[in-house]
């Protein structure tokens, strides 16, 4: 199973990105899944997260209200819309997704490569 970023790049402050993380290959299921960051020098952080059904996310403090986790499960893609971006907010982005990979089986964790998100002041 693979996920994979895009939507990435480099914006002014105050303005908008939208993320996108396609899962692709055999599996059964899709769990939860999330975003996470890591900006230079830090540790990588919970941006937010959303389980199978989509009604219950969650977002770091700092991202509440700018923020929106949403996901397409007809597409096994996950989406993070970014408004109102602020220097701060610049980091590589991860994708992760909980994957069972057969009825009854184990689940386990996927990353993605990250993609870049520069937010200039």
């Amino acid at each position: 199973v693979r996920l994979v970023e895009s939507g990435g790049g480099l914006v002014q402050a105050g303005g908008s990105l939208r993320l996108s993380c396609a899962a692709s290959g055999s599996f059964f299921s899709i769990n939860a899944m999330g975003w996470y960051r890591q900006a230079p020098g830090k540790q990588r952080e919970l941006v937010a997260n959303i389980i199978s059904g989509g009604d219950s996310t969650n977002y770091a403090d700092s991202v509440k209200g700018r923020f929106t986790i949403s996901r397409d499960n007809a597409k096994n893609t996950m989406y993070l819309q970014m408004n109102s971006l602020k220097p701060e907010d610049t980091a590589v982005y991860y994708c992760n997704a909980d994957i069972r990979d057969r009825v009854g089986g184990l689940i386990y964790r996927r990353w993605g490569q990250g993609t870049q998100v520069t937010v200039s002041s």
